[in-house]
């Protein structure tokens, strides 16, 4: 299977339904009246946590997302229909940042968790809706409101209890296979391990508890050395690690040093995290360098313990052990920084250009401004007027006096075109 732990998505959530200009022209009901619809709203955009998935592989063939448009409102009062939401799902542990702020806006770490990430535009209001004791004939309504169009950065974190580390060919992979039903690739080469791997370990008492084992560091990681140290994101949840030494190597504490700085230079918390020692491929050495490697450790060290992961040598007894300190320490509590997620209820399209593209022509372009012409029916002057006096209260008016607009200059909004006059815009 292959491993994708970070990638960028775009989100687009539904449009909301426009609202209907209608009248109830039945033979036996009394003056009829207003009858448009309201237009349905907009499909909502949420990502939700599944712990049945374990990379982000799936967006690789698939990144951008659209929920359902509302429909438009009908006559007779007939609502337009809601369009359903949208759920995307992530793995249990994707940290989910917005690209233009940069902020976090949700850290997603439990199954079925989820986060509203765009809000469908609300439905249009039919004209029914603004008939009043003295406007009995509405002749206009409402376009539905837009959808929200982001992008966002998803980044995997696997969730693991215990995260397993140490110079390639340590002998990890070997480890985690012989602890868990996990099968990871095993090969007698560096950098056999390429993508971070999940096992669960069985306890006596019939829970269990998950370990993770990441490809192996070297000196200078920090630098984008080997496999460069981009996959210790999936220990920094991790309650602590088991550091595997191979013991075959021409100066294992060296390594174990190595490894360590560069712990700390990924993060500090992370160096600070609890470690046991496995000092790993004692069946390939004797008596002697067994104790001697072991005194050394233990001066650096609290817990270290001499294995063997291919012969199984003292692997019930690191396993036993481990479970142990699963259960005394508690989870770490997440630093990652929530931010409070604006952009996803924020569909305010009221900003607009104007372009004078001929000697007495001008183009108004906008959001807003285009779902108000397009719902304005040119033939009509009521709904004419009311857009007038919506661009009028914009200040649209004002900014084409700005730029020169003369009494009989053409003014283009969407399918609409009419002449300009002051004395009508103004009074």
């Amino acid at each position: 299977m292959q491993f994708l732990d970070k990638t960028k998505i775009r989100i687009v959530s539904g449009r909301g339904g426009n609202g209907m200009v209608a009248w109830r022209r039945e033979k036996y009901v009394d003056k009829g009246g207003p009858a448009g619809g309201d237009g349905g709203k907009g499909g909502d955009v949420f990502l939700i946590a599944d712990e049945n998935m374990s990379t982000l592989m799936d967006f690789k063939y698939k990144s951008v997302f659209k929920a359902e448009s509302g429909e438009n409102g009908g006559i007779k009062n007939c609502h337009g229909k809601w369009a359903k939401d949208l759920y995307i799902k992530v793995p249990v542990g994707t940290v989910v940042r917005d690209v233009k702020t940069g902020n976090v806006i949700a850290d997603l770490i439990d199954h079925e968790q989820k986060v509203l990430v765009a809000k469908g535009g609300r439905g249009g209001r039919g004209n029914a809706r603004f008939a009043t004791a003295q406007k009995r004939a509405p002749q206009f309504c409402e376009p539905g409101e837009p959808p929200i169009e982001r992008e966002l950065i998803l980044e995997l974190k696997l969730i693991a209890d215990v995260g397993l580390l140490g110079m390639p060919n340590a002998g990890k992979s070997t480890f985690i296979s012989r602890i868990s039903s996990a099968k990871p690739k095993i090969a007698d080469y560096p950098f056999t391990t390429l993508i971070p791997n999940l096992g669960v370990v069985h306890k006596p008492s019939g829970d269990g508890f998950v370990v993770a084992d990441i490809p192996g560091l070297i000196e200078g990681a920090s630098e984008g050395v080997g496999l460069g140290h981009d996959f210790l994101r999936h220990v920094e949840r991790c309650r602590f690690l088991v550091h595997v030494i191979d013991t075959t190597a021409e100066n294992p504490f060296d390594n174990y040093e190595k490894i360590n700085a560069e712990l700390k230079k990924h993060s500090e918390k992370l160096a600070n995290l609890y470690q046991i020692v496995a000092l790993n491929k004692i069946d390939a050495i004797d008596d002697e360098r067994k104790q001697e490697l072991y005194l050394t450790f233990k001066k650096k060290a609290e817990d270290v313990f001499l294995i063997s992961a291919v012969t199984g040598e003292n692997i019930d007894s690191i396993k036993y052990f481990m479970g142990k300190k699963v259960d005394e320490i508690e989870k770490p509590v997440s630093d990652i920084v929530v931010e409070e997620d604006l952009g996803a209820t924020d569909n305010d399209d009221s900003a607009y250009e104007i372009s004078k593209v001929a000697k007495d022509t001008y183009i108004i372009v906008g959001g807003k401004i285009g779902r108000l012409a397009q719902v304005t029916d040119e033939r009509n002057p009521e709904q004419v007027i009311r857009l007038q006096n919506i661009l009028t209260g914009m200040g649209v008016f004002d900014k084409l006096k700005s730029m020169g607009v003369k009494d009989g200059d053409t003014i283009i909004v969407g399918h609409l075109e009419f002449a300009y006059y002051a004395d009508e815009f103004y009074g």
